[in-house]
């Protein structure tokens, strides 16, 4: 995290609306690509567990 948003977080109160705004800004774009990681991440464990169950069922009926 950059020295300016760490100050921006912790003081907060004493900063111009200027500061604020970059904060808000920067936090923000982070929140964003956090959030589509996590979607992205989300969907690639899905397919992951489908495609262990797949091979996992097959290899099952094979071995009774």
């Amino acid at each position: 995290m950059e020295d300016k948003l760490k100050r921006v977080i912790t003081d907060y109160k004493s900063l111009p609306n200027k500061d604020l705004e970059f904060g808000l800004e920067k936090i923000s774009e982070d929140f964003d690509s956090t959030k589509e990681l996590l979607i992205k991440l989300s969907l690639h464990l899905d397919s992951l567990e489908e495609n262990y169950n797949k091979i996992l069922s097959e290899y099952k009926s094979r071995n009774k």
